[in-house]
């Protein structure tokens, strides 16, 4: 790895990159109300408190890729934004949450403080620079998952179209890819190669951070009416990817995941979460 040409992401009070804590970005999937999202965000950043790490909270306003239109879908924009702005003052964390369509970009810029593009939308050109616009103009991160269906050297895409768009303010996330019966695979190679993105021709400031997701690495996808998952693997999944050095870590995190509204297959629970970020911890401060 490159680390004399990685840049950082500011999320809040939050750096993210080489030489900083391990980065925690977690919550439930879906913002199914605001006494879940500050249930969860205290539990998550309790547990980050106590091992000096930074904490991120995330929750989505609407799931607009669901495997079935019967699928709930969350409780939109304008709830979800004041939903989001009682997090931030009652816990003092920042937050995330992911875009959907380019007319929603300044709203929620004006509010949270990393915008995340999905996977499946990381080269919807208008999307990108739209969400790289509202960022620069609020002071805010913007975060790209890799999409299942591209090779990390194809990141330096989106991440050109931001920094154009005038966003320098970015990292990015790995989410597994896909391996045609359903399963999704994580190429450790390919994450190393992405936290060395050469991004020279049309950034000065060196490859973005990367950040490992690891509940929706665990993903069966088009498994039936809703997407399966094997979260038994995503403490191996974050130790991994801890060891081999990303600089943060996505969890996906509920009080009770079979209830969940969405990704209840891959929804760690409060227990699991806190295994999950103390292992992945004890292995940073190991390779450090």
């Amino acid at each position: 790895m490159k680390t004399d040409s990685l840049r950082l992401c500011t999320v809040g009070n939050v750096q993210i990159g080489h030489n900083h804590p391990l980065a925690i970005i977690a919550g439930p999937c879906t913002l199914e109300s605001l006494e879940l999202g500050l249930s969860v965000g205290k539990h998550c950043k309790a547990i980050c408190e106590s091992l000096n790490l930074p904490y991120i909270f995330k929750a989505s306003f609407d799931k607009a890729n669901r495997s079935s239109m019967n699928s709930k879908r969350g409780i939109g924009i304008e709830q979800g934004l004041e939903y989001f702005e009682a997090i931030k003052q009652e816990l003092n964390v920042p937050t995330t949450t992911d875009i959907h369509a380019p007319e929603q970009a300044d709203a929620i810029a004006s509010v949270v403080d990393l915008i995340q593009i999905p996977a499946f939308l990381c080269r919807q050109t208008d999307l990108v620079v739209a969400s790289a616009q509202a960022c620069k103009e609020h002071g805010r991160g913007l975060n790209i998952k890799k999409g299942q269906f591209l090779s990390p050297g194809e990141m330096g895409g989106p991440v050109r179209k931001a920094t154009e768009a005038g966003c320098e303010n970015l990292m990015l996330t790995e989410r597994g890819t896909f391996f045609g019966y359903h399963r999704l695979v994580n190429d450790f190679i390919g994450i190393a190669d992405m936290m060395d993105l050469d991004c020279t021709p049309f950034s000065k400031l060196g490859s973005p951070p990367v950040c490992f997701d690891v509940t929706h690495s665990t993903q069966l996808p088009g498994s039936g009416e809703q997407t399966g998952g094997r979260p038994d693997r995503a403490f191996q999944l974050a130790k991994a990817a801890t060891a081999i050095g990303v600089h943060s870590l996505f969890v996906e995190c509920h009080p009770n995941p079979k209830e969940a509204w969405s990704d209840g297959a891959t929804q760690v629970g409060f227990d699991q979460f806190e295994e999950i970020i103390t292992s992945a911890a004890n292995v940073r401060n190991a390779i450090n």
